[in-house]
């Protein structure tokens, strides 16, 4: 009882805190001499809000009241909260973390922070995928290594489809099977708050035609986290490559997910992909590198 009061009353505090930054200015709303308040009142709050002014008034006092999401999205929206600001909110208020939020829009480039990143790790194939699982952004070991990203369009710049759709991705692989029933499953994971979006359903319909595999499997509904592990490749031209891999999600765009290889000395893969790469730099200029 006595921690439900500290929390209720921490809650109370974070809200009057935000309010107090909110300049009544930036709402339309007048600001005469006689305003006392700093920030907005609680009723131009409770009303941009649209939520009762007794109501919002026990919130900020900490009384023992429920609070929907929807709710807490509206405060959320007016206190122009950020991501972390609105998660502290939720979990003060609902004791978890709220709904993951649907991409505002989608990422084309990747921050040259993070291109820089993966450049530095010039032996390690890496690249970044967003929400759709397309490929935004890689290195020019992963080209030499999955293929010349530069040069697929769209479609096969997906790792779903082109898990699914492409005869030689699933050559490069030596374990395609369990690789393309693991993917499938953390593709679906992440892509719950997707379900009934155009491009999700399209990507669905056309691979259940595209794919017997994919066709047999996607109503299974399994799910999987994306885990640390190991791979086997038979690459066209270096043969056998066995390579570490991790993936990262990012703080700043948990949307983006960051995968880097690392080639280890089995089958002499570090090797073959120093090769690989030497290959590549002699040729005249990027780009060159045969898809897979």
């Amino acid at each position: 009882m006595r921690q439900d009061q500290e929390r209720r009353k921490e809650l109370g505090d974070f809200l009057k805190s935000r309010r107090s930054r909110l300049l009544p200015a930036d709402f339309g709303l007048p600001t005469g001499p006689r305003r006392k308040a700093k920030g907005l009142r609680r009723e131009e709050l409770a009303q941009l809000a649209g939520v009762g002014l007794t109501w919002y008034t026990w919130l900020e006092q900490g009384r023992d009241i429920h609070v929907s999401a929807e709710v807490l999205e509206s405060l959320a929206q007016v206190f122009r909260l950020s991501v972390e600001e609105r998660n502290h909110l939720f979990l003060l208020a609902h004791q978890q973390l709220p709904p993951a939020q649907a991409a505002i829009s989608r990422q084309d480039k990747a921050h040259p922070v993070l291109q820089n990143f993966m450049d530095h790790f010039a032996d390690c194939p890496a690249y970044v995928t967003d929400h759709r699982w397309d490929v935004i952004a890689w290195n020019q070991a992963a080209c030499v290594v999955f293929g010349d990203f530069n040069r697929m369009n769209d479609k096969e710049r997906n790792a779903i489809w082109r898990c699914f759709a492409s005869p030689a991705y699933r050559a490069l692989l030596a374990d395609w099977e369990d690789h393309a029933q693991r993917l499938l499953a953390q593709f679906r994971s992440t892509c719950s708050r997707f379900v009934g979006e155009s491009w999700f359903k399209a990507l669905v319909e056309e691979l259940t035609e595209l794919s017997p595999e994919f066709r047999a499997w996607w109503p299974r509904h399994d799910i999987f986290g994306t885990r640390i592990g190991k791979k086997e490749m038979r690459h066209p031209k270096a043969g056998t490559l066995i390579m570490e891999h991790i993936t990262f999600q990012l703080y700043d765009d948990p949307d983006l997910k960051l995968t880097l290889y690392r080639p280890l000395p089995d089958e002499e893969t570090d090797r073959k992909l120093a090769r690989l790469l030497q290959e590549q730099a002699a040729k005249d200029g990027p780009g060159t590198t045969e898809p897979v």
